[in-house]
């Protein structure tokens, strides 16, 4: 099986080959792509030197997955070449999320919708991934009527050079600014580009993404999105009206037993998730369990994990592991 990992000198693809060298697939060539100030490098993996490949040479060599982790325009350009030859993409990418013919996926949740046919699978956006990984169980036993979902966003998100940015203003550094704004000891309400309806674009992938991933449309929705000077892990308010009643116990009980959630619940012990301890795992932690008791039936979560892993590359290798487990690639 051929992989090849589209970006693999940005921080979602060494993350990639990070977990990789943890929890390798059954991988008998590794293509590694970059942009063109890449050309001439190479990646050390696993005691070998990898070079870095351009994206039309990794064509030629026709791999049976690719991992996209370049941004919506390569994304766009070049899925649908590999897609035509048989290799199955899983993009990183907003570029397909919301296209009605690609399946956006969340292996623990609807890896069902991938098929033969389905050659590039979506990636959902880091937030919506822990979220959903919260909320689908409930979903399927109290219906979600509403969600009111406010993040907390780490400057990773944003990629190394907001990383660069929040560092050099913490050392009193002057460097380039990604954010229109300070984001050491501060934050703000925005992400993503401003829309027509005041909404940001990082705020629509929430609302849109997950009544694609959950199947259901009817789902009342809306977000605000902040940036914070985290460096590794997103945390989120999330507040749910469900149609009908539930004990917390209840709630708690489904999201123990739900694979890849960790319930981190016991404010007396001053014990609850972080993202400075979600920071380099796969989990996603879920605390702050309580009643909202100004809405009937309604439930806060306070939900972390890292953005680089379950947010982005662990569910992209969780997807491209069920193609492989299940024979499609």
């Amino acid at each position: 099986m051929k992989l090849a990992i589209i970006g693999a000198t940005g921080l979602v693809g060494s993350t990639l080959l990070k977990i990789l060298d943890l929890k390798p697939l059954k991988t008998k060539e590794l293509i590694l792509v970059a942009s063109e100030k890449s050309k001439n490098t190479s990646i050390s993996f696993q005691g070998i030197e990898y070079p870095i490949q351009m994206i039309e040479e990794a064509i030629k060599q026709k791999p049976d997955i690719a991992i996209f982790s370049a941004g919506s325009s390569i994304s766009i350009k070049y899925a649908p070449i590999l897609a035509k030859q048989g290799c199955y993409v899983i993009d990183n990418s907003s570029a397909w999320r919301m296209d009605s013919k690609v399946p956006l996926v969340v292996p623990e949740i609807n890896a069902h919708t991938i098929s033969t046919q389905t050659k590039i699978i979506a990636n959902p956006n880091c937030s919506t991934i822990q979220m959903v990984m919260a909320i689908a169980p409930l979903h399927k036993k109290y219906t979600i009527k509403r969600l009111v979902i406010s993040t907390y966003q780490s400057v990773s998100g944003t990629g190394v050079k907001a990383i660069n940015q929040l560092m050099d203003e913490r050392a009193g550094k002057t460097s380039t600014k990604i954010y229109p704004h300070p984001i050491d000891l501060n934050c703000f309400p925005h992400g993503g580009e401003f829309l027509e309806n005041g909404n940001t674009t990082e705020e629509e992938k929430l609302i849109h993404e997950t009544r694609k991933i959950l199947n259901d449309p009817s789902i009342a929705l809306t977000a605000t999105v902040v940036r914070i000077p985290v460096i590794g892990g997103h945390s989120e308010s999330v507040n749910i009206e469900f149609e009908k009643g539930f004990e917390l116990d209840d709630i708690t009980s489904t999201l123990s037993h739900t694979p890849g959630i960790t319930i981190q619940d016991n404010p007396q012990q001053n014990l609850y998730p972080m993202p400075i301890n979600a920071k380099d795992k796969d989990d996603v932690f879920v605390g702050r369990i309580r009643r909202d008791e100004s809405v009937k039936n309604g439930l806060n979560l306070w939900v972390v994990s890292d953005n680089l892993r379950k947010g982005a590359a662990t569910n992209a290798l969780q997807i491209a592991q069920y193609l492989v487990t299940n024979e499609l690639a």
